[in-house]
C-alpha cells in the first residue's frame, strides 16, 4: 500500500527536488472534462484534474487513485502525451513535471471532491483554462 507522506516531510522534500504529477484528459463523445478549481492554486480556473504520483506508485496507479478521490470514478488509460513543466516556485509554488494522459471513464458517475466545484465536458478549452493545460488540450482538440 502507498503511503502519503506528512505535509511537513512533503513540502520539505518538493521545496528541493521537481515533484513528479499526472494529470487526467478524461475524454467521452461530449468532449474533454475540465473541473472549476475551488481552492488555490488556480482557484476560478478550469483545469485537468490531477496530482502528485506517490512514492512506490506507477504512474498508471496514480491517475487511477486521483480519479477515484477527486472524481469518484474508474478508469482506463487510454494515451500518454508531453510532459508539462512548470519550473521553479511557480504559482504552484513548487517545479513541478506532469505527465497528461487521455483516459476514458469505466466506471461511476461523476463526484467532485473539494478541490472543484463543478465540471464539464468541453469540445474547444474555456479562456480560463490553465495556461500549460491548454497546450495539452490543443493536441487533444486538433
Amino acid at each position: 500500500m502507498v503511503k502519503r507522506l506528512p505535509q511537513k516531510v512533503f513540502d520539505s522534500i518538493y521545496s528541493k527536488v521537481p515533484r513528479l504529477c499526472v494529470d487526467l484528459a478524461v475524454k467521452n463523445s461530449q468532449g474533454i472534462l475540465l473541473t472549476l478549481r475551488s481552492i488555490p492554486p488556480w482557484k476560478n480556473m478550469w483545469h485537468l484534474p490531477g496530482g502528485t504520483v506517490l512514492f512506490g506508485e506507477t504512474l498508471e496507479q496514480a491517475v487511477k487513485r486521483i480519479a477515484k478521490e477527486e472524481l469518484g470514478v474508474e478508469v482506463k488509460v487510454i494515451k500518454l502525451f508531453s510532459p508539462i513543466e512548470w519550473p521553479g516556485k511557480t504559482v504552484i509554488g513548487v517545479h513541478a513535471v506532469s505527465i497528461p494522459h487521455l483516459v476514458k471513464i469505466t466506471k461511476g458517475k461523476i463526484k467532485l471532491n473539494n478541490q472543484a466545484r463543478e465540471f464539464k465536458f468541453f469540445n474547444k478549452f474555456p479562456t480560463k483554462t490553465i495556461k500549460e493545460h491548454k497546450s495539452i488540450l490543443k493536441k487533444i482538440f486538433t
